[in-house]
């Protein structure tokens, strides 16, 4: 017998009891269904995480002012400014694995156009922070030096905010008072959607660090008006970033002319290291996601296993005509197999089917990023394949095994 006739025996043994096949293949549809919609969810944890990464910036790494002991009182970290620009000038200089160091001062402020208004974050950078941030523009310019160095009332507009003070009006050449400051809109922001902590980084308005220190934001610390609030640092393509983190640390306690027994008096933020361990705990709850719903695959090869055997009970007689009219054991081990087989596959690809339709509908009611990897149809359906010939080979084997005259016998 060919394993073409096997399928069509296989086929029509099935269609006798669709009820039975129905239920039978139930417990695979759910499973493969289930792997495929829970491996998409952890998918798209992970594109989010790569996008959050891509979002803040290539190899980032944040210089933030630390704590400081007064009179023997430990006050809390950022509690005065101890980064200045002058630090940030030395890091782009002297640290062999820097790109670029770009220092930012930061606050909230009430931005008015016309007749409407929007409270939203004021940032003060250099030219140097849009190639730190990897920040490009929508539409209009950057800063330039000159602009920077003379403190002129120019402004950067964030997406957020563009859509809020100006609707669908072109923000580039509008006149806007930050603080009751007016200021010239020269470009808009291109779109960086919210960070790992949920914050809309496109909720921001940029204005040169020196107009914001003598016109806007005011000066923190009378004490050196040199401070600023972090450090923007990019990393060189290729260098370590914990290298790269102990150059800067080395270089700003020789700055600060700390001794070896006091703490930092600043903190060192690498992103993508936080970032990838995001990633690597919704990897890790990919694979758990997978793991759970494999358990109703497993379940679903134990009820085709339970219903070939009633199958093989029901067939006795069946079986033992065929051994008498010459059919050899692996025949008949080879019908029932197939059998298990084309039950576990039709109950695949209707499970692949269900799988697609629940990623898209857990995107649209719960509004989540799922992506659907081919590799996780191809293992999903293979697995499916698997349980089938697992789980349907004892049986087959029984039906193979019978004794062709008492099977002839059995009522």
């Amino acid at each position: 017998m060919n394993v073409g006739q096997s399928v069509k025996i296989a086929v029509r043994s099935l269609r006798v009891n669709k009820l039975r096949s129905a239920l039978t293949m139930l417990g695979i549809i759910i499973g493969v269904g289930a792997v495929i919609a829970m491996v998409a969810v952890g998918a798209g944890a992970q594109a989010r995480v790569a996008e959050q990464i891509q979002s803040l910036g290539s190899n980032l790494i944040i210089v933030l002012s630390g704590s400081i002991t007064t009179s023997g009182i430990r006050l809390g970290q950022g509690s005065q400014l101890t980064i200045t620009e002058d630090d940030a000038a030395a890091i782009a200089r002297e640290a062999p694995a820097i790109q670029v160091a770009a220092p930012s001062v930061r606050g909230t402020g009430q931005v008015v156009y016309g007749n409407l208004n929007w409270g939203t974050a004021i940032q003060g950078v250099t030219v140097d922070y849009f190639e730190a941030r990897d920040w490009a523009l929508d539409s209009g310019r950057p800063f330039t030096q000159e602009e920077i160095d003379g403190a002129a009332k120019v402004a950067l507009v964030g997406q957020t905010t563009a859509v809020n003070l100006f609707a669908e009006a072109d923000p580039v050449g509008q006149i806007i008072r930050i603080r009751k400051v007016p200021f010239t809109v020269i470009g808009v922001l291109g779109r960086k959607g919210q960070n790992s902590w949920g914050q809309d980084q496109d909720d921001i308005i940029l204005i040169p660090i020196s107009t914001a220190k003598k016109k806007v934001l005011g000066v923190s610390s009378q004490s050196n008006p040199r401070s600023v609030g972090s450090i923007s640092v990019k990393v060189r393509a290729g260098e370590d970033m914990s290298e790269a983190t102990e150059q800067i640390r080395a270089l700003l306690r020789q700055r600060h002319r700390l001794q070896p027994y006091q703490d930092d008096d600043f903190s060192l933020r690498n992103l993508a290291e936080i970032l990838q361990t995001q990633e690597e705990s919704s990897r890790v709850m990919t694979y758990l996601l997978a793991a759970i719903a494999s358990v109703s695959l497993l379940v679903g090869g134990i009820g085709i296993m339970n219903i070939m055997l009633v199958s093989v009970t029901e067939r006795t007689r069946e079986i033992g005509l065929r051994m008498a009219v010459g059919a050899r054991g692996r025949d008949i081990l080879a019908q029932f197999l197939i059998e298990a087989v084309t039950l576990s596959l039709i109950g695949g690809v209707i499970g692949i089917a269900m799988g697609l339709g629940g990623s898209r509908a857990i995107s649209y009611f719960a509004e989540w990023h799922t992506l659907v990897a081919p590799e996780s149809i191809a293992m999903a359906f293979g697995f499916a394949a698997a349980v089938g010939v697992f789980f349907g080979y004892y049986p087959a084997r029984k039906a193979a095994r019978l004794d062709p005259i008492e099977a002839l016998r059995f009522e």
